[in-house]
């Protein structure tokens, strides 16, 4: 007897077509740098957009007086390289071992063109992206060193909230000084904040790379300088 191969229409999965967005990702090519790897240098001139699959990036300007100012950390699903007029205005630097999707902006502006839904989806990032670059200047102009360092562990916290991940789990790819370079504060302020932090009992600290939040509504009333305790 012979035994039918057919597979019953009911049983078949039909393949989810891509959209405009993901075929673009999907026909880029795929780039690895290595940690402190630069991707671009602040006056490179303009020729990608990139999209972070693995890794970490710090995007940053070298003041006049020789400080780095980090202004913003690009995680997986991150695009980098947008807004840029001709050149770009500061550097991107791996932080961690890194793969990158490399779209050519000739590329990008046709794809643009044909389908306006991709030109929203870039919209979406750089508003991010100008979000992001308002609650820096609020965290460190306003902010005491400890508000500063629990507002970016909340920020942190609703950013794998959005992404679907453990939200009191925090993976941090970057070093104490990136953070204190981000946040305008030296290394010694953050590691002596974080340290409090954990004798409290709002923070655990597995390792170096990771934080778990304890006590997300007292880091919250900290984060908004109702409480004093530190």
């Amino acid at each position: 007897m012979q035994i039918s191969a057919q597979i019953p229409d009911q049983w078949r999965v039909s393949a989810t077509p891509l959209t405009s967005f993901e075929q673009t990702l999907a026909d880029a090519t795929l780039k690895r740098v290595e940690a402190k790897e630069l991707v671009f240098a602040e006056g490179d001139a303009v020729s990608h957009v990139y999209r972070v699959e693995t890794g970490a990036i710090a995007l940053f300007k070298i003041l006049v007086d020789g400080r780095r100012q980090i202004v913003g950390f690009a995680y997986p699903g991150d695009l980098i390289g947008l807004g840029a007029e001709g050149e770009h205005t500061m550097n991107a630097q791996a932080i961690k071992p890194t793969r990158l999707r490399c779209l050519p902006m000739s590329g990008l502006y046709r794809r643009i063109v044909q389908d306006p839904c991709l030109g929203l989806k870039l919209y979406q990032a750089l508003a991010r992206e100008l979000a992001s670059t308002r609650d820096l200047i609020l965290t460190t102009g306003q902010r005491t060193a400890a508000e500063r360092v629990v507002s970016f562990l909340l920020a942190c916290s609703r950013r794998n909230e959005r992404k679907g991940h453990d939200p009191a789990v925090l993976e941090l790819p970057m070093t104490r000084t990136d953070i204190g370079d981000f946040l305008g504060l030296t290394v010694e302020t953050v590691s002596r904040t974080f340290t409090k932090l954990r004798g409290m009992g709002l923070i655990d600290l597995p390792h170096s790379s990771e934080v778990k939040l304890l006590d997300t509504d007292a880091l919250k009333r900290l984060a908004n300088g109702n409480d004093q305790h530190l």
